[in-house]
């Protein structure tokens, strides 16, 4: 059974950082490719950062680069997602993502909230 367990959302003023974690099980994560996505109220989901399964070739969608970096951890099956100089627009709802096709996972998602 495939499970994941979201962490390190919350509310927090620009400028601030924070480091979401996503720790899975029931799959063999280091053959996955690790993803985080958000989507704001009204928005669609939009992929924020993606790493290969052995940890290479991070890439970032254009706002968040040189702010964001992801990371993975496959001794603990964890990805993870550091958030520095937010702003209030990265407000949305987090999602971690495993690929490796055909299959493709989802994590259940963390709230961050931006605001001061």
């Amino acid at each position: 059974q495939v499970q994941f367990v979201e962490s390190g959302g919350g509310l927090v003023q620009p400028g601030g950082s924070l480091r979401l974690s996503c720790a899975a099980s029931g799959f063999t994560f280091s053959s996955y490719a690790m993803s985080w996505y958000r989507q704001a109220p009204g928005k669609e989901r939009e992929l924020v950062a993606t790493i290969t399964n052995y940890g290479g070739n991070p890439n970032y969608v254009e706002s968040v680069k040189g702010r964001f970096t992801i990371s993975r951890d496959n001794a603990k099956s964890t990805v993870y997602l550091q958030m520095n100089s937010l702003k209030p627009e990265d407000t949305a709802v987090y999602y971690c993502h495993a690929r490796s096709r055909p299959w493709d996972y989802w994590g259940q998602g963390t709230q961050v909230t931006v605001s001061s």
